[in-house]
């Protein structure tokens, strides 16, 4: 059979089987109880909250995004501009779904741990799965859907143009991808940290209360924002690199191997997503006595081997080159070697979190000064893994070796994406056993489950990161080949100016997050303080704080500063243009160079502090409420703008400069020149 029929319709059912899994499991884990009364009321709550915040932002982004696709139309045409609604569209849609499962899984996972271990772990991975499924599902969908629209239109002009007209409005998908998911990442990202360091710093160190206390009047917006952070801002993150990597591979493939260069990426992300779904089968626990992280390691690892074997078979079979495989394969072992790497940084009892939790006995000084030490130490080891990755790739197929390299650090984004909001779903199902003080088996379980989930929230961050900066760099290479660069000379001043304001940029738009984090969080220490002091009886437990205040301050800061962000990181690289092609080259050097090393700091070193205060209290250098744990505290209070807002939000921004550098390429040549 014709590879392009196979791609053609191949690729779209795989996708089609991915939504119709996710479906699948969302019934399932709908159809299981939500338990008493009192826990539903905490649910509703969350819940309430949470979409509350969803349908605020989508009014303030919907409208941008209107007027950007005007815009692109008027500009790059109107299949470009269609492709960016599509991209946007389909973000969206993964952001809201995935978070809409989120929010009805955790209360059912806090049901289903008075029965045992495998029943609340079947919930909690189960709704993270349907997220895993929506990213890879519609990622792929997308742009199959771009390939029969191009299939169908130029079909009768020979497949190269097919793949030409494909490529040259896929860029507009990956656009509006990124965009979208820089907003969900930015609000999602102020929310989630102003509540926590709200809730934190006056219910652990004034009030000396635990985290998820219902007497703390900011608990529920923090166990909101878990959701608007971790579920729909992750989800649309790894989507848009998820797109992206594939868009990469397609347009270096065309220039490089024609149809089978195009093909090739399809047929390994349909036969990747198939492996993802294999993975689940093993996420099981065998006894309640059973380490979480053993089922789904084992899910995880099944998927991995399984997506090397597909790689490998349609290199050889399907391209003919076998150096095609390494590439991508190279990609996954980095993968692996960028999870290994952010574990022993960040993970529970591992050395540098010892250490710095030791570091708290004497203060948060010295606690901050540990935090920073090894979270430096971090981001150079890191960066090694991204630059080898980079080299592999390029050494076995150049630039196209670099785009199936990020191809195949995101082959397992199904089984990841499941990880990474099984975190949040049980993070929340344990402060809702908590708050409806169940008993039983409940306490125990949801802590374990609770445990782990930081620790795959750490992980696919840093998974995030990684396949972020080869997308980018994926993207970098296809800005030279849009423009006809091979190279670009840093001793011209123009160059060198270029990469200098790129390498600041990361610097200005990480300060607008945390600053905003700053502010929202002020707000919310006064109102929490306010309430401790005015509503009599909420220390007694005889009367309930106002949970919607809190609510209400955290969505209003994330609003606010939803728009200049994204302003930068669009008229920047248009500004750089302004001085040439090489110039502009520059500038998204720069940005990657310093985005990639700072995203990698911050993540590491405030997952570092977070495990480091919760190593202590497991009691451990004095436990809970001890001068040590309040250090801890202080510290774990600072990372969390770091690990939470800005150093995630950097994945989308390095992105979006490159595809703005792309998509005015052409202008810049014929106006201004190299």
């Amino acid at each position: 059979m014709d590879i392009q029929i196979i791609a053609l319709f191949g690729a779209p059912a795989t996708a089609v089987i991915a939504l119709l899994y996710g479906i699948y499991l969302s019934r399932k884990v709908l159809a299981e109880d939500e338990g008493s009364e009192k826990l539903q009321k905490i649910g509703n709550a969350v819940r309430e909250g949470a979409m509350a915040y969803l349908y605020r932002q989508f009014s303030v982004v919907i409208p941008i995004m209107a007027v950007l696709s005007l815009v692109i139309a008027l500009t790059l045409g109107i299949g470009t501009a269609v492709t960016f609604l599509l991209g946007a569209t389909f973000s969206a849609i993964i952001g809201y779904f995935g978070m809409w499962i989120a929010v009805r899984a955790n209360v059912r996972t806090a049901n289903n741990a008075l029965k045992g271990l495998n029943p609340a772990l079947q919930t909690a991975f189960g709704a993270g799965t349907v997220n895993g499924m929506l990213v890879v599902g519609l990622g792929l969908l997308g742009v199959s859907l771009i390939y029969l629209w191009a299939y169908f239109n130029y079909s009768s002009f020979g497949p190269e143009v097919v793949a030409k007209q494909a490529t040259d409005v896929l860029v507009g998908y990956g656009f509006g991808a990124a965009l979208l998911a820089l907003f969900m990442r930015v609000g999602g990202g102020i929310y989630t940290k102003a509540a926590d360091v709200g809730a934190d710093l006056v219910g652990k160190v004034e009030k000396g209360i635990p985290e998820d206390d219902p007497r703390n009047p900011a608990v529920i917006a923090d166990n909101v924002g878990d959701n608007v952070g971790d579920c729909a801002g992750m989800a649309a993150d790894v989507f848009e690199s998820y797109a992206l990597t594939i868009v990469a591979a397609m347009i270096l493939g065309g220039s490089l191997f024609g149809l089978k260069g195009v093909v090739f990426p399809l047929l390994a992300r349909s036969g990747a997503i198939l492996t993802s779904i294999l993975g689940t089968f093993f996420v099981k626990a065998k006894h309640d006595k059973e380490n979480p992280i053993d089922p789904l390691i084992r899910g995880f690892i099944i998927s991995a081997v399984a997506a090397i074997v597909i790689f490998m078979f349609l290199a050889v079979y399907l391209l003919g080159e076998i150096r095609a495989g390494y590439a991508a394969v190279s990609g996954i072992i980095s993968m692996l070697a960028l999870l290994y790497v952010t574990k022993y940084y960040t993970g529970p009892g591992e050395k540098p979190i010892v250490e710095i939790a030791k570091a708290a006995r004497t203060g948060s000084g010295t606690n901050l000064i540990s935090g920073l030490g090894y979270g430096l130490e971090s981001t150079f080891f890191s960066v090694l893994i991204v630059a080898a990755t980079i080299f592999t790739g390029y050494f076995f197929l150049g630039f196209y070796g670099i785009s199936l390299a990020g191809m195949g650090m995101l082959a397992t984004t199904g089984i990841i994406m499941s990880l990474d909001t099984y975190g949040p779903i049980s993070d929340n199902a344990s402060g809702m056993v908590e708050m409806a003080n169940l008993g039983g088996k409940a306490p125990a379980v949801t802590a374990s489950l609770d445990a782990v989930g930081n620790t795959t929230k750490a992980l696919t961050k840093g998974f995030a990161v990684g396949s972020a900066a080869v997308a980018a760099s994926s993207l970098f290479s296809t800005y030279f080949e849009a423009t006809g660069l091979t190279s670009i000379d840093m001793a011209d001043p123009k160059v060198f100016v270029g990469i200098l304001i790129g390498g600041a940029l990361p610097f200005l738009f990480s300060s607008r997050l945390i600053n905003a984090v700053g502010k929202a969080a002020f707000e919310i220490v006064e109102e929490v303080r306010r309430q401790f002091k005015e509503i009599k009886g909420i220390m007694e437990g005889t009367s309930l704080p106002d949970y919607s205040k809190a609510v209400a301050i955290a969505t209003r800061a994330a609003q606010r500063e939803l728009v200049l962000p994204a302003a930068i990181v669009i008229i920047m690289p248009i500004l750089a243009g302004l001085f040439g092609a090489a110039a502009l080259g520059g500038f998204l050097g720069g940005v990657v160079i310093t985005g990639l090393m700072l995203a990698f700091f911050m993540c590491n070193t405030g997952g570092a502090w977070d495990n480091a205060k919760k190593y202590i209290e497991d009691g451990n250098f004095g436990g809970k409420g001890s001068d040590t744990h309040k250090a801890a505290v202080v510290g774990d209070t600072v990372g969390d703008p770091l690990k939470d807002t800005s150093g995630p939000a950097l994945n989308p921004m390095m992105k979006i400069v490159q595809i703005v550098a792309l998509l005015i390429a052409p202008f810049v040549i014929q106006f201004i020149g190299k």
